[in-house]
């Protein structure tokens, strides 16, 4: 089997999208983390408090699916959708 592993960062334009993780981050984590086949989720301010550094995994392809396609649709996913997102996924065997 397959997992996936997403890392990356999140950046804040301003403070307003700031609060906006702040405002909805404590949901997402605990939404996602329930999931089918989450095997770790984080995401953790840097030191620049408009950084967040985001490490995801999942046991396989579908289950990060899902997970992908169920945040798009959750408030987390609405209130964050123009905020700037550098990713990198991997798969490894589990």
């Amino acid at each position: 089997m397959h997992n996936v592993h997403l890392t990356g960062l999140l950046t804040c334009a301003n403070d307003e999208e700031l609060r906006i993780v702040r405002r909805h981050l404590s949901k997402h984590e605990n939404l996602t983390r329930d999931e089918p086949g989450c095997e770790h989720f984080s995401v953790k301010q840097t030191s620049d408090p408009l950084v967040w550094k985001v490490s995801e995994r999942f046991t396989d392809q579908a289950s990060f699916h899902a997970h992908q396609t169920r945040s798009q649709d959750s408030e987390w996913g609405r209130a964050t959708a123009l905020m700037a997102r550098s990713y990198s996924i991997t798969h490894g065997n589990s």
